[in-house]
């Protein structure tokens, strides 16, 4: 079972959507702008991806709460938790825990199989 942190505005967010139904693979959609990855998951991918990849340095709230700090990972996760689009989509995470950033969309073939 894979769960895609979707964001239905974003294209990559929906390639990565429609190769995860095209494979047919078992999944569940979460908005994440609705409904945030668990703190857990968020620190998992900015361990995982680092911080430049995980983050969208570009948002409004990235350069509001994020930029030019020094935030420990905790503090960091707790900003994205209250300003989700700060973290980079399409966030897919496998039930193994394993996780890609759907940027190129076909990364998502690697959880897939």
């Amino acid at each position: 079972m894979l769960t895609i942190y979707h964001n239905p505005r974003c294209s990559k967010s929906r390639q990565t959507l429609a190769l995860i139904e095209e494979a047919e693979a078992p999944h569940t959609v979460v908005l994440y702008l609705e409904t945030p990855p668990p703190v857990g998951v968020i620190k998992a991918a900015l361990k995982a991806f680092g911080r430049d990849a995980a983050l969208r340095k570009e948002e409004d709230a990235y350069k509001e709460h994020v930029k030019g700090r020094k935030l420990t990972d905790d503090e960091l996760a707790s900003i994205v938790m209250q300003h989700p689009i700060i973290l980079e989509r399409p966030l897919v995470v496998s039930e193994k825990g394993e996780m890609i950033l759907g940027r190129p969309p076909e990364n998502v073939m690697k959880l897939i199989g």
